[in-house]
Parts: structure tokens; C-alpha cells; sequence
């Protein structure tokens, strides 16, 4: 069963800073408790990450991922799940508008796990995964 969720926020930085802290995939395990290690496989030709791979637990449930990203500019970065011992599926965006304050990201992200859970769980770790976007990203950048 797969699940959708949004959540918006603001950060006190402008969207270039943003996106240069969201392009530091290698600096996740800073800020995200769910991301244990992580290892930049490729990277697109201005130097950001293209393929990762990523060694997360989230509510008791490890896997090992691989992402592809694709970024356009300094305003939107999303990411494709290309292989996962745990997901079907997961797709995810950051997309960042300058703000009075700084910047307005909004967050969105779909999971598909691949073993039969009850509904509540995927929702609870769905929930987990975006206030650890918008808390720990918001966090990480304003301490830069």
C-alpha cells in the first residue's frame, strides 16, 4: 500500500543555501536519524549527486536504497528509488520558493514497502520521515 504525504515549511536562508545543504546528501546522517550511512555512486556534470546509495532504518525496519536524483537549479530536487530490499517504490521532492522570511519548502514524498504492513505503521513512518525533513533540514541549514 503506498502512501503520499506533503508537508511545508520555512527556512531562515535563501533557496541557493537550501538546496546546497539538500545537495550534501553525504551530510544526511547529520540531520536525518534514519540515515545510518550514505555513499555517492555518480554525480551529474555541475558536481551534485546523481546516483546514491543509503543505509536507513525507520521504525525498527533497515534497508539498503539506491536513489537517483535530478535537480533543476536552485528551486526543485527529486529522487527516484532505483533499487531497495524493503520498497517498491519511493519518490520524493524538495521544492523550494524564496519567502519574506527566507524560503518555503515543500516537501512531498510516496513510499511503497514491498512487505505487508499494517496501515497505521507506514503511515506513522511516512509521518516520521517528513518532520525529520522539516525539522532536522531546518535545523542543519540554520546552524551553517
Amino acid at each position: 500500500m503506498a502512501v503520499s504525504g506533503v508537508k511545508e515549511f520555512e527556512i531562515k536562508a535563501d533557496p541557493a543555501t537550501v538546496m546546497a545543504a539538500i545537495a550534501a546528501v553525504d551530510r544526511l546522517p547529520e540531520w536525518s536519524s534514519a540515515h545510518k550511512s550514505v555513499t555517492i555512486e555518480s554525480t551529474h556534470d555541475d558536481g551534485r549527486p546523481h546516483r546514491v546509495r543509503m543505509s536507513v532504518s525507520i521504525l525498527g525496519i533497515s534497508d539498503e536504497q539506491v536513489v537517483d536524483y535530478t535537480f533543476e537549479g536552485d528551486n526543485t530536487v527529486s529522487w527516484h528509488l532505483v533499487e531497495s530490499g524493503q520498497q517498491n517504490a519511493q519518490d520524493g521532492s524538495y521544492v523550494l520558493t524564496e519567502s519574506g522570511v527566507g524560503t518555503k519548502v515543500t516537501f512531498e514524498l510516496t513510499v511503497d514497502p514491498k512487505i505487508p504492513l499494517p496501515g497505521f505503521l507506514v503511515k506513522k513512518a511516512q509521518k516520521t520521515a517528513l518532520d525529520t525533513a522539516s525539522k532536522g533540514l531546518t535545523k542543519f541549514v540554520e546552524s551553517l
